[in-house]
């Protein structure tokens, strides 16, 4: 059985080793820390961590004047904060100045479970995707999920990560991570699932699932939205004429409205789209919602079923 992982766990560490590695970078949070786990590295590096209390904004705002000095911002708290409540500042002090300020938002998606539709995120990707300069990476696990945070710390420029809040399991044999770069983790000419976050997990079994009735999918880790791999879309667009895109988040301006640009442009195909549609997000525990907002494999595989030729 695969290894699982909190992503916000694996953060939390990520956090440590990077603080040993670079006195320049310091760590900001708004009163979330234990659940964010950054509480780990204000253990470990008092003087380069700042609790900011419930104010998000004034959080991001400080972020960009840290970053104007050189330093290698960590800002964090729920997604829905830091996508919604401070998004003026992330938009005008951050992006606008392409500066050096990594938010790493955790509970994101459906999968936030009891908190409810305040806490759900639905919509972060959407609301960062349109900002200039924004780089989004989305993991699929626990290691991943170092990789990520690693890179963003090297690579310049404002950086989205976004994690979500209850264990996932390690997808195995997907190679190193490359920013950017997206994975192919099946070979299948019969139709593409191309997902991030948990819902690879989740599509993974679904393959499984398809394979079994015949059919060869080819499953691709979309880790980064931003930029995103348009070769490796085109390609699969071009050899399996079916993409099925899954997400935890909004039908509308996520992951599959990017890859619906690339393919419209380029070589339209049929893109179909597993995700939440038109709703808010409700109370529940993780496996409760992906079922009442059809995310599992089951959801996968009757989109492929009902849409393959």
């Amino acid at each position: 059985m695969a290894e699982q992982y909190y992503q916000r766990d694996v953060y939390g560490e990520t956090l440590v080793k990077l603080g040993a590695l670079d006195k320049n970078v310091v760590v900001l949070d708004a009163d979330l820390s234990s659940s964010t786990r950054t509480n780990l590295f204000a253990q470990k590096f008092p003087d380069r961590f700042y609790n900011f209390g419930v104010a998000e904004q004034n959080m991001v705002a400080t972020a960009a004047g840290l970053a104007s000095c050189g330093k290698t911002v960590f800002v964090s708290t729920f997604a829905v904060f830091a996508s919604g409540r401070a998004w003026d500042q992330v938009r005008l002090a951050v992006s606008y100045n392409n500066f050096n300020v990594k938010i790493v938002a955790t509970h994101a998606g459906i999968t936030v479970g009891p908190d409810g539709a305040s806490h759900q995120a639905l919509e972060d990707i959407a609301l960062m995707r349109v900002l200039a300069n924004m780089n989004i990476v989305v993991p699929c696990d626990g290691p991943q999920t170092a990789d990520a945070i690693m890179a963003a710390a090297s690579l310049p420029g404002p950086f989205y990560v976004r994690l979500g809040r209850p264990k996932v399991s390690t997808i195995e044999n997907k190679g190193a991570f490359k920013f950017g770069e997206a994975q192919q983790l099946t070979d299948g000419d019969d139709v593409t699932i191309a997902a991030c976050g948990i819902m690879v997990s989740e599509a993974h079994s679904a393959v499984k699932n398809l394979a079994q009735k015949g059919i060869k999918a080819r499953l691709i880790n979309i880790h980064t939205i931003r930029p995103l791999d348009n070769e490796t879309i085109l390609k699969a667009a071009r050899e399996t004429k079916l993409i099925i895109v899954c997400e935890e988040h909004n039908t509308i301006g996520g992951l599959a409205s990017s890859i619906d640009e690339v393919v419209a442009e380029s070589f339209p195909v049929k893109v179909v789209r597993v995700g939440v549609r038109n709703r808010f997000g409700q109370s529940g525990t993780p496996q409760e919602l992906l079922k009442e907002y059809n995310l599992t494999s089951s959801d996968i595989e009757k989109a492929v079923l009902s849409n393959i030729s």
